[in-house]
């Protein structure tokens, strides 16, 4: 895949803090990338230098193949750069401050009409378009700054903390419409550290902390990588003794390190092996007898890899 977001070596340095400290990105085109981490670990940094607001230290990033430290004009504009505190006017109709930023970008009179309406429609705010923007809720106001920062279709967007904030209802409306943007062909780079959120939105994500990328990747590459084997779960269509038996089975099976009966009729394993292995294993179990009605590897949780990464002294080598 084309990359459209690339870093290497970024640092940056306030005084005696150092806030990033030779960060490497490679971010695929078409991709929701997360950027995962504590307050502090320099997520915020990292995106105000991709958004040309910050110059870097040393090092050097690249949006759509433009440098961020010698082509800063011609980033912003494929670049939309939705902060983490984001700032609306006062005293302005929501169509007012979206006409008020194209006119910044340049956007001829002729088109602009059709670019707000066609915005608010996607963020679902054409019904509030003359509403003053103080009037709005913090979700539509969140809505509305995503409009503005899609005002001049850029092909990257970097979101600061995008769902800070919002009641679990606009949480869901958010994700959805990342989801849409994506679906339009948008790369979306977004940073939390709501790490729940991030695991059902992204593509692919980087856990950052103390300003260094620890790992990066696909959840379940990063987890792959730390992790022997897996945990698998199959839901046998038995009960009592004879669910017993199918955990007993499971057991004894040379790559299985340990087997548990979950609710619901499910048998929970520790397996060592790779996929091949987990798909040799589940034909066995059906000729085996065994009536498996489904069997999956265990959901990845993001929030235990950040936990293990980060514990560890040198960063986890993952690519995407």
């Amino acid at each position: 895949m084309t990359s459209i977001v690339r870093a290497e070596g970024l640092v940056k340095r306030y005084d005696r803090t150092l806030a990033v400290a030779g960060l490497d990105l490679d971010i695929a085109e078409g991709e929701i990338f997360g950027l995962v981490g504590p307050n502090g670990a320099g997520k915020t940094t990292t995106l105000r230098i991709l958004a040309t607001l910050l110059e870097p230290t040393s090092g050097d990033a690249e949006i759509a193949g433009w440098s961020v430290r010698r082509n800063p004009n011609e980033v912003r504009r494929v670049l939309g750069f939705m902060p983490d505190a984001f700032g609306v006017y006062d005293d302005m109709r929501v169509w007012e401050y979206l006409d008020f930023f194209g006119r910044c970008y340049g956007l001829p009179a002729a088109s602009r009409k059709r670019i707000i309406g066609d915005l608010l429609e996607l963020v679902d705010l054409a019904d509030k378009r003359d509403t003053y923007v103080q009037g709005l809720s913090r979700g539509m106001q969140q809505r509305l700054c995503l409009a503005h920062a899609l005002v001049h279709d850029p092909k990257v967007l970097l979101l600061d903390e995008p769902a800070s904030g919002l009641d679990p209802r606009a949480r869901v409306e958010l994700r959805e419409l990342l989801r849409e943007l994506r679906s339009l062909g948008k790369t979306i780079v977004i940073s939390s550290h709501i790490l729940p959120e991030l695991e059902e939105l992204c593509t692919s994500v980087a856990i950052v902390d103390r300003g260094r990328v620890l790992a990066s990747g696909r959840v379940a590459d990063i987890e792959q990588r730390l992790r022997v084997g897996a945990v698998l779960r199959a839901r046998v269509l038995a009960e009592g003794e004879a669910l017993e038996a199918a955990r007993d089975w499971f057991a004894a099976q040379p790559d299985v390190a340990a087997a548990a009966i979950l609710p619901d009729g499910i048998v929970e394993l520790g397996f060592r092996g790779d996929e091949a292995g987990a798909a040799a294993l589940l034909g066995t179990a059906v000729a085996s007898g065994l009536a498996i009605a489904s069997f999956s590897r265990a959901a990845s949780d993001l929030e235990e890899l950040f936990l293990q990464v980060t514990g560890q002294d040198e960063p986890v080598a993952v690519s995407a």
